[in-house]
């Protein structure tokens, strides 16, 4: 039986459009289960054991701004772990699709469940041919967010009958630590492109342009378009 899993997270938040938060993203990654990815799950896990963070998740965001559990973390440690979870992302067999929505374009009328749901509705439509092949499709999201959550469910369930929905918490699935991620990374790809990087990402990257060749242009290869 042909099984995909999808795993979604998200950066932003359903709230009004506010100048340092402009842009929602949500990202699906999409993972063949008959590709087996034990290696690089293990790669990982020993990697992360060697940074001391073998039972915890990598918070991608966090992580470069040098917040929370990672205040403790100089540089180059900081550095090591994005990488360690970046090389998982770029060498496992996965592929992914971010949605994203410039959240000063929403009007009151229409609300960004609304913008969602039709570039959600599209890509579903796009490529239908490749998800019906699967006979179970699992997604896995921790309910962070009502919204999307009622999205996701609702959009899941119209055009796939064959879905099922796990509850998950970051630290279950390196996978949802990719999706985290890959949404990182697209959201300062938008930032790149309208030279909006911060200091703090400008240090952890060195360089808008080492940004794109160390990082981006790999990750692009990914996308689903």
């Amino acid at each position: 039986m042909k099984e995909l899993s999808v795993f979604i997270d998200e950066s932003g938040d359903f709230g009004k459009y506010k100048p340092h938060s402009p842009f929602y993203i949500v990202t699906l990654v999409f993972h063949d289960q008959s590709v087996d990815i034990s290696a690089n799950i293990n790669h990982l896990d020993s990697r992360l054991y060697q940074e001391g963070l073998s039972k915890k998740p990598v918070h991608t965001g966090p992580l470069i701004r040098r917040e929370y559990e990672y205040e403790h973390l100089s540089l180059l440690e900081r550095k090591r772990l994005f990488n360690s979870l970046y090389n998982f992302v770029r060498t496992t067999n996965i592929s992914y699709k971010s949605f994203i929505v410039e959240k000063r374009t929403i009007s009151e009328e229409v609300g960004l469940h609304i913008h969602l749901s039709k570039q959600f509705t599209l890509f579903f439509n796009e490529n239908m041919d490749r998800l019906v092949q699967y006979d179970h499709i699992i997604v896995y999201y921790d309910y962070g967010q009502r919204e999307l959550t009622h999205v996701i469910v609702s959009l899941f369930s119209v055009f796939f009958s064959n879905v099922q929905f796990k509850r998950v918490a970051p630290e279950q699935y390196k996978l949802f630590q990719a999706a985290d991620m890959l949404c990182t990374l697209e959201l300062l790809s938008l930032k790149a492109e309208r030279k909006t990087l911060s200091k703090s990402e400008l240090t952890f990257f060195t360089s808008q342009k080492n940004l794109f060749k160390s990082y981006l242009r790999a990750i692009y290869k990914k996308r689903i378009m």
